[in-house]
């Protein structure tokens, strides 16, 4: 895989543990592993985090576009810790955001954030799309169409997409590739459906990797052959 411009999409939980929303443990090992990666690798790349290890919505008791609001902020939380260990790394990075809180960091402008990648800025996208009802993955898949990645980098907690739950089903296989078709027709929950519908759009591969295991984003961006890839054919 040989690639220049790399959006990486990161959960919430990342940057948590058990007793913590946001534990120094766990943002100084996600630190590392960006830091190991872009020193092995000349690359460009975004990031979009998610909320869940802060907010995930609050069920009846907050009106859902309230709680996406909420969601939104606390996304904007997580990227000011991550840029915040990654200036104190040695990497720079900067944050636009789509959600309103310009006191704090720069609004989402498309020509300013391809600038930034341009000139070696780690690029954070925080805020959401900037409406409810869109998930961070959507969001995910939004900014790699608008600054054109060449791919999208899911993170996740398991070495690929299964046919299902592996953790719940030992009969579970795993995939090394598929096609976008292929991954609809046998329904697997890869993205949520609208960031689904844009990578196919937009023609953009996604590669689902385990992040929790040491090395593996700089592998993945080695071109080494782990997790699965998602392409159009």
């Amino acid at each position: 895989m040989s690639v220049k411009r790399v959006l990486l999409k990161l959960s919430g939980e990342t940057l948590s543990d058990a007793k913590s929303s946001i534990s120094e443990e766990s943002l100084n090992r996600t630190v590392s592993e960006i830091k190991s990666a872009c020193s092995s690798n000349v690359v460009q790349l975004a990031i979009v985090l998610g909320a869940g290890n802060i907010w995930r919505g609050a069920g009846k008791s907050v009106d859902r576009t309230s709680a996406d609001k909420m969601g939104m902020l606390a996304t904007v939380m997580n990227s000011l810790a991550l840029n915040d260990v990654l200036n104190r790394e040695g990497l720079k990075s900067k944050i636009f955001s789509a959600a309103g809180v310009s006191s704090f960091v720069e609004k989402f402008n498309k020509e300013k954030a391809i600038r930034s990648l341009e000139d070696g800025y780690i690029t954070i996208f925080a805020g959401g799309t900037g409406n409810p009802f869109f998930t961070t993955d959507t969001t995910a898949a939004l900014r790699a169409a608008e600054i054109k990645a060449d791919i999208i980098l899911k993170a996740t907690q398991v070495d690929g997409v299964y046919s299902a739950d592996p953790k719940k089903d030992a009969n579970a296989v795993r995939f090394d590739k598929l096609t976008f078709k292929e991954a609809i027709d046998k329904q697997l929950k890869i993205m949520d459906s609208s960031a689904f519908a844009l990578c196919m759009e937009t023609n953009i591969e996604i590669s689902v990797f385990d992040f929790y295991k040491d090395g593996n984003l700089r592998k993945v961006l080695n071109g080494e052959k782990i997790g699965t890839i998602i392409t159009a054919e």
